[in-house]
């Protein structure tokens, strides 16, 4: 079997966002583009980012930091175990402390965040660097939500969830 690896995923558009309110649009891409600029490595921040993708259930955005993550070097091994990070042994205590924080802000509707898993990122983060982890949290999430909701995608756009 051969896969496809020169475009995205690209779900049929719902919903024009970006053309139909592009100040926003553009606000958003220029918070992305701010969150490049942080603390955190570029391989924990792609699967953060696709943790929390698999959990919003995004075809596009689940298919991009996968392939984002393997071209910096990330294996397919642990991407395909990162569903079950948990069981798998192929984490790090850095890396679950992340992925526990980045599930529990992403199921806000099942609580809040527990004292435990913040203590447990605060663990394994510096200050700053757990505000940028947060940041990027978050910005994943209203991405992924987007993407889920509206499909916004064009094959010109800047779509960067």
């Amino acid at each position: 079997m051969t896969t496809n690896t020169e475009a995205y995923v690209l779900p049929t558009t719902r919903l024009a966002i970006d053309d139909l309110s592009p100040e926003i649009a553009r606000a958003m891409n220029g918070l992305e583009r701010a969150a490049q600029h942080t603390t955190l490595e570029a391989p924990l921040r792609e699967l953060v980012k696709l943790r929390v993708a698999q959990i919003n259930g995004c075809v596009y955005c689940v298919d991009m930091h996968s392939r984002d993550a393997v071209a910096g070097g990330e294996t397919w091994r642990r991407i395909s175990l990162l569903p079950v990070w948990r069981e798998s042994p192929f984490f790090t205590p850095r890396e679950r402390a992340a992925f526990a924080l980045a599930e529990s802000m992403t199921r806000l509707a099942d609580s809040e965040v527990p004292d435990q898993i913040w203590a447990e990122a605060a663990a394994h983060f510096e200050e700053k660097e757990l505000s940028d982890l947060v940041w990027h949290i978050a910005i994943i999430n209203t991405w992924t939500r987007l993407g889920a909701t509206a499909r916004p995608w064009t094959l010109s756009g800047d779509a960067n969830s």
